[in-house]
């Protein structure tokens, strides 16, 4: 779940184009929007959009639905409209607390026991898009059906009161960007990092996203469809990477081997986590 791209909801073309691989680069994850990427008077279109455009063996992207928030009225009738086989999960937006969860819990356990669904089948990742979500997070990312938690870049810079045109830390959001990642790992779920708004700054992007994967994150949000493959390539590991890990854990299971108490390659102790690391790179790469 490298890149996920937005998609809105209303424009079937589209939303054809991304889950038949019509794009010139595949996203991991399809994010069918119904909420901000959709204008008020084609709400109700484009949940009949996206309830006849999801099906199992479309495409090879997840297929995720952001619905609108789950304090609002209109959550239970996306739900309605679009959890049916083919539905890999949702993206809830605007998470404040943990308990909103257990909503969205219920309502999808009976919104697929309705389309013939198995029990827990759609998945869900969080927004977090406020301070008062940031708090949460580590409950949140142990939510119900949760996989992931993902950071709303840009509601949470408006509710700090930041300008239009973020600069140095503020456009950084090294804090809440941690915390996100911390809470994720601590939960045993995936991070999933804010926008780039410029979609036409490929080097801004580039810049970015190696900053996001660099601090921890599995993965980012795409808005559009010329960011997936600098995403996709910045989250996977490169030849350097993968043949230095190659080398990690060859001279480690070596000196193992060999009875060695302590083994170090190119000057550094190679200890469990390193190694941990390292084939954690290996298995990324063979996927």
């Amino acid at each position: 779940m490298r890149s996920l791209l937005y998609t809105p909801g209303h424009r079937a073309s589209l939303v054809a184009r991304v889950l038949d691989g019509g794009l010139p680069a595949t996203p991991d994850v399809a994010l069918l929007d119904l909420e901000d990427g959709v204008p008020a008077a084609e709400k109700e279109n484009a949940r009949r959009v996206l309830a006849e455009a999801i099906a199992p063996s479309r495409g090879r992207a997840l297929r995720y639905v952001r619905i609108r928030p789950i304090s609002s009225d209109a959550a239970e009738a996306d739900l309605e409209a679009v959890v049916r086989p083919g539905l890999d999960g949702v993206l809830v937006p605007k998470v404040q607390e943990a308990e909103e969860l257990e909503i969205v819990d219920r309502m999808l356990r009976e919104r697929e026991r309705a389309a013939g669904l198995a029990e827990m089948s759609v998945h869900v990742i969080a927004a977090i898009e406020s301070a008062t979500g940031l708090l949460d997070a580590p409950r949140i990312a142990r939510g119900p059906r949760v996989v992931g938690l993902m950071f709303g870049s840009e509601d949470f810079a408006a509710e700090l009161g930041l300008p239009a045109h973020r600069e140095g830390e503020a456009a950084d959001l090294i804090y809440a960007r941690s915390a996100i990642v911390v809470a994720a790992a601590a939960a045993r779920v995936l991070a999933f990092d804010g926008i780039w708004a410029n979609f036409k700054d490929e080097p801004g992007l580039r810049v970015d996203a190696l900053r996001g994967r660099r601090l921890g994150f599995a993965g980012r949000q795409c808005i559009h469809p010329d960011q997936i493959a600098v995403v996709n390539e910045i989250y996977t590991p490169s030849e350097e990477e993968i043949a230095h890990a190659r080398r990690v854990v060859s001279a480690f299971e070596d000196g193992v081997g060999r009875g060695l108490g302590a083994v170090a390659l190119d000057g550094e102790m190679l200890d469990a986590p390193i190694v941990e690391r390292a084939r954690r790179t290996i298995k990324m790469a063979g996927r």
